[in-house]
């Protein structure tokens, strides 16, 4: 009797593994056998990637060895998830971090520790784009069965010595976004309600997606939402008001987005400095420097970076009334 297979998303028989899944698997496995071999080799470890052999330098790496172990005995869980492997993303940069000084030890083969460096630059790289892949498939996961666990929210507000049809304008102009939002490489608008969208993320990772205008209210209130595919799930609504006593523009930021490998992911990113809310923040007070002054101030010291074709404060309300505030 003939039997029917029936084939899922990938391609794979129904029941069978994704391919991201198979790649955690082995993923998990060589991050159990590089631990053993760091906790009961430390030193012939130490000689292989051509650091100086040394008491400190065998404990580290018996604790990077013990950490190994751990994460790997948790990827091999029967779903893997992708947090696990955004725990070895934060690990790889660990051991990254811990490389780099050795360049200029005495008594480091500088080839092999360069060597060492490009390989976990190479891991890192496909431990990021397999926790990605669970992320993705997880987050569709989720988006079906309605489940929003992973979000974070972040609601801001400032206030902008600019007119609210000023401020408006300026956002509303989405290629504009990337000049005072850091993270953000870049928006296309491909029509007037839809974009594409290059992001940063924790880690030197890069983020892509579609995005709609689901709400509009000219000078008073913008709102959109990310299309289906989204490697981070978005929403969220800016508001435009005038701010009490004639003081310009109240400006309130209200984001929600699914983060990638969840919880963790958030966790390492505050660690490097990209705590969610304070990033934010942040943006937005470089959007005031841009549209008060017309330049955003550095950080260090006491220069400031002048935005290219940047028009004069005097002059923003006539460039946005007649053409929009050029980039």
């Amino acid at each position: 009797m003939a039997r029917h297979i029936e084939y899922g998303e990938y391609g794979q028989p129904r029941g069978a593994r994704a391919p991201a899944e198979q790649l955690a698997t082995g993923l998990g496995w060589f991050s159990i056998g590089l631990g053993l071999a760091e906790m009961a080799a430390p030193g012939t470890m130490a000689r292989l990637i051509g650091v100086r052999e040394r008491g400190a330098t065998r404990r580290v790496l018996q604790a990077y060895g013990a950490r190994e172990i751990a994460t790997g005995l948790a990827i091999l869980q029967s779903e893997p998830g992708a947090q696990w492997l955004w725990a070895r993303v934060g690990g790889d940069v660990m051991d990254i971090a811990t490389l780099m000084p050795t360049l200029n030890d005495a008594g480091s083969d500088r080839t092999r520790v360069l060597t060492a460096i490009g390989s976990v630059a190479g891991v890192t790289a496909l431990d990021a784009f397999c926790a990605m892949q669970l992320s993705q498939s997880r987050g569709r996961d989720a988006a079906r069965r309605g489940s929003r666990t992973n979000a974070v929210h972040v609601r801001k507000a400032f206030t902008i010595n600019r007119q609210p049809d000023v401020v408006y304008s300026f956002w509303r102009k989405l290629e504009n976004l990337p000049r005072f939002m850091r993270h953000l490489e870049s928006v296309d608008v491909i029509d007037d309600r839809r974009s594409h969208w290059k992001a940063t993320a924790p880690a030197g990772l890069r983020v892509e997606w579609d995005a709609e205008i689901v709400e509009e209210r000219p000078n008073e209130r913008l709102s959109w939402r990310s299309l289906e595919g989204a490697t981070v799930p978005n929403r969220g609504t800016v508001s435009f008001r005038p701010a009490p006593g004639a003081r310009g523009t109240e400006l309130r930021v209200d984001l929600e987005y699914s983060v990638p490998g969840g919880r963790f992911t958030a966790l390492l990113g505050k660690l490097f400095g990209e705590e969610p809310e304070q990033q934010v923040a942040d943006d937005l007070r470089r959007l005031k420097q841009l549209l008060e002054a017309g330049e955003i101030a550095r950080s260090a010291g006491s220069t400031s970076h002048r935005q290219p074709a940047q028009p004069a404060p005097d002059l923003l309300r006539e460039q946005v009334k007649s053409e929009g505030v050029r980039r």
